[in-house]
């Protein structure tokens, strides 16, 4: 498997270098905009539900951004 994977990225490097573009965004915005340098919890459990709690914020933040106060929660109604 590790070796097909290989082979697509050796014929189209491009499109790894996109794929860190997109991925690489939100955890810079988690970062600059929520200061979340580090994790504040120790151990992986607390370290994930820390995580959980940052994501959705982020998530809640673009949703608001995106649609706007009154669609949002139009959609969390329905």
């Amino acid at each position: 498997m590790l070796d097909r994977i290989a082979e697509r990225v050796s014929e189209k490097p491009e499109i790894l270098n996109r794929r860190r573009e997109i991925v690489e965004h939100p955890f810079g915005t988690i970062k600059q905009w929520m200061n979340q340098g580090a994790f504040l919890m120790r151990g992986l459990e607390n370290v994930r539900a820390e995580f959980s709690l940052t994501a959705l914020v982020y998530n809640l933040r673009r949703a608001l951004n995106i649609l706007g106060t009154k669609a949002l929660l139009a959609a969390v109604q329905a």
